[in-house]
């Protein structure tokens, strides 16, 4: 179990996107890094292949782990993840105390 999952909301607290909300949208493990919808926006200049024109692209880049504190669902605040064990399962636990469940994801 990791502490952010896809599909999780995000706060960035750190860098040019500070303040800005959204989804987990891909976790890469080996650079600790996530992409968040909407965040950290960059172009991208693409050459025309005979399948697709050129053109610049707006593309989300990954963002560290670091930069980012998960939002608990139940109160909409900004919370610090620790693991409990319920049941013989791992759990995510909210700053206050709360079970953060995994996202759905669809």
């Amino acid at each position: 179990m990791k502490r952010l999952t896809t599909g999780d909301e995000v706060l960035v607290v750190r860098g040019n996107d500070k303040g800005k909300r959204g989804k987990i949208r891909r976790v890469i493990a080996e650079k600790n890094a996530v992409v968040i919808e909407g965040v950290n926006v960059v172009k991208r200049h693409l050459r025309a292949q005979p399948n697709r024109p050129g053109g610049i692209l707006e593309v989300e880049a990954p963002l560290d782990q670091s930069k980012v504190v998960l939002i608990d669902p139940t109160s909409g605040k900004p919370t610090k993840v620790k693991f409990k064990t319920e049941g013989g399962k791992k759990v995510r636990i909210g700053k206050g105390g709360s079970v953060i469940a995994e996202p759905q994801r669809s």
